[in-house]
């Protein structure tokens, strides 16, 4: 029997207090803080659970960077009718827009990078 498990997307930043307020608000997710000083986590329904580590020589990653291919990156599913919406909440919250063009049909994805830098994608959720 395989012992239960729980995956945690750890992203590191120079100020992890102010990317978990970013990714809490953006996914309706709560902030909790743990014992390890460095370490915030975001958790909220339908799994999300994310964590945010200080670095303290934090550098952020470039995009797109032609010489590296891309390491990770969130994707965060919304209905159709909703992207705009969430489009407009994820810069309203401190996202910069990377490649935003409407595709269109049922694939439209948009890029970002959150305030540390991390790139994240908008997709259409599959219904």
């Amino acid at each position: 029997m395989a012992v239960p498990k729980t995956s945690v997307l750890v992203l590191d930043c120079a100020e992890p207090n102010e990317l978990a307020e970013f990714y809490a608000a953006l996914l309706n997710a709560e902030v909790q803080v743990g014992q390890e000083l460095d370490i915030v986590e975001i958790v909220g329904h339908d799994g999300v659970h994310l964590a945010i580590r200080r670095d303290h020589g934090y550098a952020p990653p470039s995009w797109p960077r032609p010489d590296d291919s891309q390491q990770a990156h969130l994707r965060i599913l919304v209905a159709r009718e909703d992207m705009d919406e969430a489009e407009r909440e994820a810069v309203g919250l401190g996202a910069r827009p990377l490649d935003t063009k409407d595709n269109g049909g049922t694939r439209d994805t948009r890029l970002y990078s959150d305030p540390a830098g991390h790139s994240f994608t908008l997709a259409t959720r599959n219904t």
